[in-house]
């Protein structure tokens, strides 16, 4: 699959050049040539015989990013003086910050906000604990909680260098539903270790959000952690996804005009996100599934499987098939991976049922290549931003947690991630939704408070 220009990988190059001639047009030129996107070029001084030029353009990685400012250096009358990559001047100095809702202008509002008139407060929460959701932040606060042992696609790359991606994890949860987060990296990837940590600091928050932990492992720190926690425990990595994998089959079943209860689903994966996907299409009433993992179908006569893949094969495959994924693909009206790239081929889609549905979300390289699968199937969806119909955890988890803090909701139920899903995809209306728009954007302004509700409604009724 060839990679296009992002701006991921966007850069500003300061450039000398003459005033005079085509030096301004062969910058452009070469930029182009290099297979570069030029998105800005700015005069910022000007002299009687030299120029200072920004050009800010698109790279497809940083060896790309590189090349192009090499190619710049090659102009004749060109001199490169420094070069800024824009994602790393983004990420100087944090991306987000702690700022004070109330006003601190005399010895009055600083009595009143900390000694001695806090000791009041303080006291009254003391009386009755209940109150701390009403009189503290907590009500509105969540922990974005990781060891740093499966970051995005880099893997276990630590605490660390985990806290630029909590961070941003944590201005979404600010910008798409107002909730203050907050990025707790631990440094620590014993399993009894983060659940005791998360354990004693959870009174200051009303939510805890699981982010980055790898498989097994973070199946037993959210089971204990639910039973030891008063607030509710969501791990992104498995129900944010769940929940808009569900959202865009469920547009994608309405565009091909078939019932989850009667359609044959191939899944690929059956780590943390594809467990929990699983779980919600079973719930949601999905009846006919067959997980592959890299050792072949799950089935109850595999031998050697641990707890997970157990529950995953007593309540699927009743056919008992023990094949590779090809076979698992071969006459399914879906598939749904989340797993690795590259392990679906064109044939395997032609393969699949007619009107078929292919969800390769694997990242950054999919399953199978999006415009070779689009050849065969009817409606195709991935993980990435430059295809459409893009599966992103952002759609779920800060309406979820809207809803949730809301409702002074104590634990996350499937009830909850069905209604999250469904309203998810009701904000795609009926004659909007078809085979390249199953799952609306990150920015449509329906989205968080759409899933708030769902949530929130179902909290309320089950008390």
């Amino acid at each position: 699959m060839t990679m296009a220009p992002s701006v991921s990988y966007s850069i500003t190059v300061r450039l000398e050049v003459a005033s005079h001639g085509s030096a301004v047009s062969e910058i452009t030129r070469a930029v182009e040539h290099s297979g570069g996107v030029v998105t800005a070029l700015d005069v910022t001084a000007a002299g009687h015989d030299r120029l200072r030029v920004d050009v800010t353009c698109a790279a497809m990685d940083t060896a790309h990013a590189d090349a192009i400012v090499t190619a710049l250096s090659g102009i004749a009358g060109v001199t490169v003086h420094k070069v800024s990559d824009r994602t790393f001047l983004l990420h100087l100095g944090g991306k987000i910050e702690m700022r004070s809702k109330v006003p601190l202008r005399n010895r009055d509002d600083l009595s009143m906000a900390y000694t001695p008139g806090v000791a009041r407060v303080s006291l009254a929460i003391a009386a009755n604990p209940d109150d701390v959701r009403r009189l503290t932040i907590k009500r509105n606060s969540v922990a974005v909680v990781t060891d740093g042992s499966a970051v995005l696609g880099l893997g276990n790359v630590g605490p660390y260098a985990a806290l630029p991606v909590m961070e941003g994890k944590s201005a979404l949860f600010k910008r798409f539903a107002d909730i203050d987060a907050w990025p707790i990296c631990l440094d620590t990837q014993d399993t009894g270790e983060i659940v005791r940590a998360v354990q004693v600091i959870a009174p200051g928050f009303g939510g805890i959000n699981l982010e980055d932990i790898s498989a097994p492992r973070c199946f037993e720190v959210e089971r204990r952690l639910r039973a030891l926690l008063d607030i509710p425990v969501f791990h992104d990595d498995q129900h944010g996804t769940a929940i808009v994998v569900m959202a865009a089959l469920t547009n994608a079943l309405r565009v091909v005009g078939k019932k989850l209860n009667e359609v044959r689903i191939a899944m690929a994966g059956a780590g943390a996100a594809g467990s929990a996907v699983l779980r919600l299409l079973l719930a949601a009433g999905a009846a006919n599934v067959v997980v592959v993992d890299d050792k072949g179908a799950i089935c109850l006569k595999r031998p050697g499987m641990d707890e997970s893949l157990n529950w995953i094969a007593a309540h699927t495959n009743a056919a008992g098939y023990d094949g590779d994924l090809s076979g698992a693909v071969r006459g399914a009206d879906v598939f749904i991976g989340v797993s690795a790239p590259g392990i679906l081929s064109g044939d395997d889609v032609k393969a699949m049922n007619e009107n078929a549905i292919v969800f390769a979300l694997a990242n950054p390289d999919p399953e199978v290549d999006p415009d070779v699968a689009r050849e065969h199937a009817a409606v195709v969806a991935t993980g990435r931003s430059d295809y459409p119909n893009q599966i992103n955890n952002v759609l779920a988890f800060p309406g979820v947690f809207r809803g949730l803090l809301d409702a002074q909701s104590r634990k996350v139920t499937d009830r909850m991630l069905v209604a999250a899903a469904r309203a998810l995809a009701d904000v795609v209306l009926p004659d909007e939704l078809g085979p390249n728009y199953i799952i609306p954007s990150v920015f449509h302004p329906d989205v968080a408070s759409g899933v708030a509700a769902a949530v929130r409604g179902v909290a309320v009724d089950d008390g």
